[in-house]
């Protein structure tokens, strides 16, 4: 289970249907419980960066800028913290991984957030753990919680 607050599920919304009909990214920072939940407790929007390079290519797949990723490393290494996953949109598209984001699945203990939006209007938001090795797509139950 992945547990984040309404708040930070209306940022990802308010990101993904502001950057339609391209692909909005960020990563999710937190912990697991005892019981191997995972609790988000930031929210860090990326520009997406493979849009800055490939503007008509951006609609379906996203880079992290890596310069977010190493800020918000440095930034939680004291918290007992650590990157729990991303989030990205998929404009036009179901809210399900797809082969590219298979294909990009680098690290399978990160959890996949997409959210799904369709004229600039987000319709689903679903979490999954990606196994590009196994090409195993599990899908993992997502609660918000104030």
């Amino acid at each position: 289970m992945i547990r984040l607050s309404p708040s930070q599920l209306d940022d990802i919304h308010a990101q993904a249907e502001a950057a339609y009909p391209y692909e909005c990214c960020g990563l999710l920072a937190g912990y697991r419980d005892g019981d191997g939940n995972i609790i988000v407790t930031q929210v860090v929007s990326s520009p997406n960066t493979w849009v800055d390079r490939q503007a008509e290519t951006g609609k379906d797949r996203f880079e992290v800028d890596p310069q977010v990723r190493f800020d918000l490393m440095r930034a939680i290494k004291s918290a007992n913290e650590e990157i729990v996953g991303h989030y990205h949109s998929h404009p036009d598209h179901p809210a399900k991984p797809s082969e590219t984001d298979l294909d990009m699945a680098f690290e399978p203990e990160l959890i996949w957030l997409i959210t799904s939006v369709e004229n600039r209007t987000v319709t689903a938001t679903r979490a999954w753990q990606l196994n590009r090795e196994t090409q195993d797509t599990v899908e993992v139950r997502l609660i918000t919680v104030p």
